[in-house]
């Protein structure tokens, strides 16, 4: 990856439906042009009371017209080693995975200020059981009485097409497709049926289809003044069925087909007000429209009809340069997603589920570092309402379902540093503190502190720092960092306000560079702790409040790579 970066708050403005809560950007490597390259680097895992893991990948960049055409191809497979038992069945390390994947990019620079990208990329990852344990025995072990298996498919494709003008025009169309199934199966023994008939499977598969096409218009000013303004088309399919398995025999459980069909447009301008003052102003329509059916019974009399959605999404924001490397900024901002038919509790019962949305407010400062060395931070505070949510359930049967549970209030105040005192030296740091409540009727069955977003520990931290010697033969580094996670909560209400988290992590890293070749030394979880980092695993066990997903116990990694 060239860059990763995370987008907080809603971005509906830009990024349109579904992008509520933020999202996180990747931007892969494009093929270089006028030169081979190519990239090698494979690694063992060793993990305390598991089995063995390792990890290789694969890099080559391949000119095809000197200065006007390349490839750029990765591959890689990791395993990741067991470390849960399943003691009924007496098989040790049950729960070990593979992921599968490769994508490949070609780069077309045809001149005249255009350019043409298009890459396809393919992920498999399969696990060969559950990665959860019981706390009444061991959290490294479970007691079903049949494999817990998952598998999920990844296939991407994507072409852009982008026109440079010298006055800092900039036209962009980008079309991609993407196709996700995941399929996961549950041992149902003694819930679907007693456990004299035998064991019992339930399997969930999910898959979807996501095509997207958008243009979109966009120039840079002097003085930080910019605009852009564009167009958006998607379509979404998203398919759930749902079956179990006993005694030879498969019954299917009626799931949902829902298609989402929208349109927007979209802009957004940048205007310097005063001399350090600037402000930016955008928003977004959107029109769209979700059909659904059940997915088993397709027959035109159970079809439930479209539902259409329109919305407008503004965004302002203000950054105020105090000085040459400091500035104040704040925003608001909103977001939605639509919504669709969903498994509703129940067998074989689906229902509608409205669309939700969220209100979005931030203040800030943010110090940029403007050579190697000195400090850069950002300390912010905000505040959002999140309306109508929806929320994916799961009721005392084990079913799961979809539903609008209520409203939320949010405040967070979150700070970050990074500090390079020498060329050498780099501490970095990071701390979040959220206090959110969640009003409604399913969230009234929780005690008051239980009252949350699920996943929402009210307090975070990270810390870090790295060391490299000077350039030389021979190049060492080490580096070491800690986690804290505070509690949370699985999920709203008394089913599911279940306890996770609270948990320190450390890490420690070393290596060294001699002659292009990188040596690498990795040791994580140095503590061993076996916090439960989500309190899940199989539905229909979730009742006995027990199931925990433990870290990775400590391990081990030694890793070599080389470049050329």
């Amino acid at each position: 990856m060239q860059a990763v970066e995370i987008l907080e708050g809603p971005q509906g403005t830009l990024y349109g439906a579904g992008a509520i809560g933020g999202l996180l950007r990747l931007t892969t490597r494009a093929p270089v042009l006028d030169g081979f390259a190519g990239s090698a680097s494979a690694g063992t895992t060793l993990t305390q009371g598991g089995a063995p893991g390792y990890d290789v990948a694969l890099m080559a960049n391949v000119p095809l017209v000197a200065g006007k055409a390349a490839l750029r191809g990765v591959a890689y497979q990791v395993r990741d080693g067991g470390y849960i038992d399943a003691a009924r069945r007496r098989v040790v390390d049950a729960n070990h995975s593979d992921t599968t994947g490769a994508r490949l990019a070609l780069r077309v620079d045809p001149g005249s200020g255009w350019q043409i990208d298009a890459s396809g990329a393919a992920q498999r990852v399969e696990s060969a059981d559950g990665q959860y344990g019981d706390v009444r025995r061991s959290p490294f072990a479970q007691r079903n009485y049949i494999a817990q298996p998952f598998f999920g498919r990844l296939l991407f494709g994507r072409v852009t097409i982008a026109k440079d003008w010298e006055s800092g025009l900039r036209l962009v169309s980008a079309t991609g497709i993407a196709d996700y199934r995941t399929v996961e199966t549950f041992d149902a023994t003694g819930f679907a049926a007693p456990v004299s008939r035998g064991a019992a499977r339930y399997d969930l598969d999910n898959d979807k289809l996501l095509v997207s096409q958008e243009l979109r218009l966009s120039r840079s000013l002097d003085g930080g003044r910019s605009w852009l303004a564009g167009v958006s088309l998607l379509s979404d399919r998203s398919i759930l069925t749902r079956s179990v398995g006993l005694g030879g025999a498969t019954i299917d459980i009626v799931g949902v087909t829902n298609v989402t069909r929208s349109a927007s447009g979209f802009g957004e301008v940048t205007a310097r007000l005063w001399r350090d003052l600037s402000v930016t102003l955008g928003g977004r329509v959107t029109t769209a429209r979700v059909d659904g059916e059940p997915s088993s019974t397709r027959r035109p009399g159970n079809y439930i009809k479209g539902r259409s959605t329109q919305r407008f999404d503004p965004t302002i924001a203000l950054s105020y340069r105090i000085a040459p490397e400091l500035a104040a900024f704040a925003r608001y901002q909103t977001g939605f997603r639509t919504g669709g038919l969903a498994v509703a509790q129940g067998i074989g019962r689906v229902a509608n589920y409205d669309p939700d949305s969220i209100r979005f407010a931030e203040i800030g400062l943010r110090r940029l570092r403007s050579g190697v060395r000195g400090v850069s931070f950002a300390i912010s505070g905000s505040t959002a309402a999140w309306s109508n949510i929806q929320a994916d359930l799961i009721n005392r049967r084990g079913q799961p379902y979809t539903t609008n549970l209520g409203d939320a209030r949010i405040q967070t105040v979150e700070a970050s540093f990074d500090w390079t005192p020498t060329t050498r030296l780099t501490i970095d740091g990071s701390a979040l503190y959220t206090h959110n409540i969640v009003y409604g009727a399913i969230a009234d069955q929780s005690r008051l502190n239980n009252r949350r977003l699920p996943q929402t520990p009210p307090f975070a931290a990270h810390g870090g720092l790295s060391y490299r010697w000077p350039e030389g033969r021979v190049t060492p580094r080490i580096a070491a960092s800690a986690d804290y996670v505070g509690r949370s909560v699985l999920g709203t209400g008394d089913l599911l306000d279940v306890s996770q988290g609270k948990y320190l992590t450390i890490g420690l890293t070393a290596g060294l560079r001699w002659r292009g070749i990188d040596l690498g030394l990795g040791v994580e979880n140095l503590t061993n702790t076996a916090s439960n980092r989500f309190a899940f695993g199989n539905p229909f066990g979730l009742p006995g409040r027990n199931e925990t997903t433990p870290l990775r116990p400590r391990n081990v990694r030694i890793g070599v790579s080389t470049a050329w």
